[in-house]
């Protein structure tokens, strides 16, 4: 060491001389004068073998100065072989009575042999002793420890240190900062009297001096190090406790997590079951089409977090357990319904209520989009109807048979058969809306009511016109003998006129017919229909040219015969001009319906393009779903290279899949769009969307348990303490008897893997009794299968030690002072406060024959932290 060119303070040579007389009295001797009783060397030899407990070389006696060089040089030299550094300290120097010299020598021994094997937590020297006194001092009100010179000058700090350890010497509460002068005297006295340290320096000249100097102070801290270091041992024992009770301490922050997010996930659960099972229909495709929509915002947005949030749950359980095995605590187990168990039950009911939901949704879809179509069939069918009956149930009351000619009456009956020739092709359409309204009521339709009645009306309403019609045709027979002539051509004109006209109304109806159709082959079906019906138009337009040209022949007569025709033909009110006028509109509706049709094709076409298209993305991402997840189970069974190397090989494949997230989102897109659609059926692929969602969530699923497991393992390593070559060795073990690499072993294969590791547990009485004590501990629930986790815990167990109840109790004993119970007082003096605290507020009353008023039961404590007592 080198030292600086000031001279050092009286007061460091008078703490330096108290020093070495505190260690010379041992043999029996002491010096007067430090820089002149160290110049022969016979005494600092003596000081050190004193302090190092060694023997030096035999000094030399004589009084030359070659003799006192030589006996300087053995103690510089035993020095030297100690570690230190003799820098510009020479033998010379110190037979010559160099006080500078003499001095740095001592520091430097002192640092040696009282200051520099100091440790405390890891830190040695003079951080390790500024650290033990600023723990020792940390209780003390007006101590704040920062340094080895101004902290210590109202001497309140030397009052702390021996108050911490003889509290019966020192009445520290009767003591003030503002009194140094007897503060320091009386803690340097009392360490004299009664801890044998020598009174190392005057209070007066600690008071007196801006900054005191700091080796003295050490130097005289140094020495209630030593002399208080048989209380290392109790604070060993407080270190071991504060290490287990902060162990209990995360494991219970950990089981109050758990059992906030399994609350609030099972909450979430129990509130989104009865959406899901709640299958009301609603009265409109607008009503359900919006349910679709709040479950395809449920499927999005609001279950995936979910998911996370319970493979989360599952992750933390599986570590908690982990941390309390290796911790050799009880296993955790939640509060009654929060189960892993019971979340995966109610995870399950979840799945099947949401299974059938999305089917039910669109299933309901279609049934109101064929309802809504029936429905309006109904009612174009029902109008057409009514406008056909308007004023029928009139002409059929008529009584002007009564009055007419013969002529007339002739007419009258022909009018009256193309009437009921009429009102038999109308029958059809009758039975048609009847049969149309019958399915509205089986399909539930929300407005059958009004439905039934106007059937019920139009069918009322026919009987009364089919019994009306029989009988003006009997009372027209009645007359007819009395009638013979009869305008043949108008009649002809009147039979071919009516079914043409029927024929006619029927095809407007079909041409404005809505349709409804879900693929390529159903529009091309009605496109082809259309087709046959639009050949026909030829063969149509002729037979209204020939029925016109009979009405035409008839006028052609009558106009050359001089004959006055009464106005309209009698036998029929279809004229020339509706004929002509329906054949009209007939030409009209042909040309939209073909727009109709071509324009529902373009869409069936562009729906096949978003099946194709879907398909096309789904059978890349299905078959990469199962390729991954078959990936995942051979990693988790190879698990090559170390468990740092796995874990990270294990997350950069899981980021692997993460980054694959944008083709599942593209497919939801792409899904999207077919459901928006209407699209119900897709032939090109046999993966649906539901497919892909629950192998995705699978996916997800196994690669963070998988992960989870290898964390769990390198946990386990490093709190036991086992080596890589030894995990490798259990997992190769493991691994060569899994012979189906189901990830478990029978009880055979177990047995087979515990002998090729040199365990005895053959075929007779005594193997098969450790084979079974074996079993109980990997196998508590007696299900036949051994998995990995097991079997590494229990090779960590078989190879490494744990901290135990019996030595925490012992522990406590040590902080009692070998009492069976402890004190509050003890408690707080010895722990830091809040696991003090923590102790005070858990340790039951002592109840023993030698108990006192406070004391506390910490061997009840102890036991109830490893789940030994029902504390």
């Amino acid at each position: 060491m080198k030292w600086g060119c000031t001279e050092l303070s009286v007061l460091l040579s008078s703490t330096f001389t108290a020093w070495c007389n505190s260690h010379l009295r041992k043999a029996g001797t002491q010096i007067e004068n430090i820089d002149e009783d160290f110049r022969d060397g016979l005494k600092l030899m003596l000081l050190l073998e004193v302090i190092s407990g060694e023997r030096l070389p035999k000094p030399e006696r004589g009084k030359m100065r070659v003799h006192k060089i030589n006996n300087v040089n053995k103690a510089l030299d035993f020095i030297a072989s100690k570690g230190v550094k003799l820098v510009s300290i020479g033998a010379e120097e110190i037979v010559d009575g160099n006080a500078k010299m003499t001095l740095g020598m001592i520091w430097t021994i002192i640092l040696r042999f009282a200051i520099q094997d100091i440790s405390v937590e890891e830190t040695s020297a003079k951080e390790g002793l500024l650290l033990w006194c600023q723990r020792k001092t940390a209780p003390y009100k007006n101590v704040n420890v920062q340094n080895f010179h101004i902290s210590w000058k109202d001497g309140l700090a030397f009052n702390a240190l021996i108050h911490r350890h003889r509290p019966e010497l020192i009445e520290y509460d009767k003591l003030r900062k503002d009194d140094p002068v007897t503060n320091l005297n009386n803690a340097f006295e009392v360490a004299e009297k009664y801890l044998d340290i020598p009174k190392m320096l005057d209070a007066e000249d600690i008071v007196n001096t801006a900054r005191p100097d700091e080796k003295a102070i050490m130097t005289y801290v140094s020495s209630f190090y030593h002399a208080f270091s048989g209380a290392q041992k109790a604070e060993t024992a407080a270190n071991r406790i504060c290490k287990v009770l902060a162990v209990n301490q995360e494991n219970e922050h950990l089981m109050e997590d758990y059992e906030k997010l399994a609350s609030d996930l099972l909450e979430w659960i129990k509130r989104t079951i009865p959406w899901l099972e709640d299958r009301v229909p609603q009265k409109t495709i607008q009503e359900m089409q919006q349910k679709l929509e709040d479950f395809r915002d449920y499927r999005r947005v609001h279950k995936p977090p979910k998911v996370q949030e319970k493979c989360q749950l599952e992750i933390n359980f599986n570590t908690l357990q982990t941390k309390l095995r290796l911790s050799n605590r009880p296993a955790f187990m939640p509060s009654e319904g929060k189960m892993v168990s019971d979340i995966n039950n109610g995870w399950q009911h979840l799945e099947q209520a949401e299974k059938g939901y999305e089917e039910w949704l669109l299933n309901e879809i279609r049934r109101l989009e064929r309802l809504d179509h029936l429905a309006e069939k109904f009612r174009q069918k029902a109008s057409i109807h009514e406008s056909w009956t308007e004023g029928k149930e009139a002409m059929l009351k008529q009584k002007d048979y009564e009055t007419a000619t013969l002529s007339d009456i002739k007419a009258l009956i022909r009018k009256h058969e193309a009437f009921e020739s009429d009102l038999a092709a109308h029958q059809d359409r009758v039975e048609q809306i009847a049969a149309i309204a019958q399915e509205l009521n089986e399909l539930d339709y929300y407005d059958s009511p009004s439905v039934n009645a106007r059937c019920q009306k139009i069918c009322d309403q026919w009987d009364v016109l089919g019994s009306l019609t029989h009988s003006r045709r009997e009372a027209l027979e009645k007359t007819e003998k009395q009638l013979e002539t009869i305008d043949q051509l108008h009649l002809e004109y009147a039979k071919r006129a009516a079914p043409f006209n029927n024929w006619m109304e029927s095809a407007m109806e079909d041409l404005q017919d809505m349709f409804i159709v879900h693929t390529i082959e159903e529009i091309e079906g009605l496109i082809a229909a259309h087709d046959q019906f639009k050949s026909t138009l030829p063969d149509a337009d002729k037979e209204r040219e020939a029925i016109l040209g009979i009405q035409s022949e008839a006028q052609r007569i009558a106009d050359y015969n001089n004959i006055k025709l009464s106005g309209n033909n009698p036998y029929t009110s279809v004229t020339p001009q509706i004929i002509n006028s329906k054949w009209e509109r007939v030409r009209q509706l042909v040309p939209k319906r073909d727009h109709a049709l071509l324009d529902e094709q373009s869409k069936q076409q562009s729906n096949e393009h978003l099946r194709r298209q879907f398909a096309s993305q789904a059978n890349i991402v299905g078959p990469w779903i199962q390729t991954k997840m078959q990936e995942i189970g051979r990693i988790s069974i190879e698990m090559n290279g170390t468990l740092e190397d796995q874990l990270n090989h294990l997350k950069q494949y899981e980021q692997s899949i993460v980054d694959y997230k944008p083709n599942i989102d593209l497919l939801e897109q792409q899904h999207q769009l077919i459901q928006e659609a209407l699209i119900f059926d897709n032939k090109h692929t046999n993966y649906t969307m539901e497919h892909i969602r629950v192998g995705w969530e699978q996916l997800l699923t196994t690669i963070a348990r998988t992960i989870n497991e290898v964390e769990n393992q390198i946990l386990t390593r490093d709190a036991k303490g086992i080596s890589q070559e030894q995990m490798q060795e259990f997992r190769a073990s493991f691994n060569h008897f899994d012979k189906d690499h189901g990830g478990s072993l029978g009880p055979e294969e177990f047995k087979a893997c515990l002998i090729s590791l040199g365990y005895d547990v053959e075929n007779d009485r005594q193997g098969d009794a450790e084979f079974n004590r074996i079993m109980s501990l990997v196998d508590p629930n007696n299900s036949g299968i051994v998995t990995f986790q097991a079997f590494i815990d229990f090779m960590s167990r078989e190879t490494t030690d744990t901290d135990t109840a019996d030595q925490v109790i012992a522990s406590f004993k040590v902080l009692a002072g070998d009492k069976n119970y402890i004190t509050a007082e003890e408690l707080r003096r010895e722990l830091p406060p809040d696991q003090a605290e923590y102790c005070i507020a858990r340790m039951a009353p002592y109840q023993g024959p030698d108990a006192i008023p406070g004391a506390l039961d910490y061997k009840s404590f102890s036991t109830a932290l490893y789940g030994e007592s029902d504390l």
